[in-house]
């Protein structure tokens, strides 16, 4: 690979990685104001109020992480074609884990996708 290559590979990874954070996450409109409510199975404990757009934020940076890593395994030139599929398997379950959190986005394609999907 030359110079002129790897630089057009970079430009491209580069874009898609900026594009991804250029275009703003949106919550859904329904959960706007609204908070969630950790209530402990002991009545004799507090229950915990969480800000719902503080715990979505939350939820779309692992997002983010999950994405970051995924490039730096498939970009390791250490990691053999086996172990990157067997990282991106995992990878995988971890978005099917958390698909249970969709209902908080507006855009079907913000959403966790699973290894059904």
């Amino acid at each position: 690979m030359d110079r002129d290559d790897l630089r057009d590979i970079v430009k491209v990874v580069v874009k898609e990685v900026l594009d991804q954070w250029q275009t703003p996450i949106e919550m859904a409109g329904k959960w706007d104001g609204g908070t969630m409510i950790f209530k402990p199975g002991d009545s004799s404990l507090q229950s915990k109020e969480v800000d719902i757009l503080s715990f979505f934020h939350k939820v779309v940076l692992l997002r983010d992480r999950l994405r970051v890593l995924e490039q730096k395994i498939n970009s390791n030139a250490k990691l053999s074609d086996d172990d990157k599929v067997d990282m991106q398997q995992y990878i995988t379950r971890c978005y099917g884990s958390l698909t249970s959190f969709n209902i908080l986005f507006k855009n079907d394609g913000d959403k966790f996708k699973g290894s059904s999907s």
